[in-house]
């Protein structure tokens, strides 16, 4: 359970992370303080979860879900601003 929470932390967190560089650049200035708040939990939750598992396999899960969540959130970003 501890790498499903793990990963999914991430997947949001990284995602957040890509919509908010993408709000930026496309000045959805209402957009970026939510955002900044929501990447703020998933952040804390991330960091406290490597800081009580170690590194050891849940940085692969953390690692594969930054890397989905980044895919999405560029083209649900996308999509949703044309």
């Amino acid at each position: 359970m501890t790498y499903l929470l793990a990963f999914l932390s991430s997947f949001i967190f990284v995602g957040l992370k890509s919509w908010q560089q993408l709000n930026v650049v496309h000045r959805k200035y209402w957009w970026i303080l939510p955002t900044s708040l929501a990447m703020a939990l998933c952040e804390v939750y991330v960091v406290s979860t490597i800081a009580k598992t170690g590194w050891g396999l849940v940085a692969l899960a953390i690692g594969f879900g930054a890397g989905l969540g980044a895919i999405l959130a560029t083209w649900l970003h996308s999509h949703m601003t044309k």
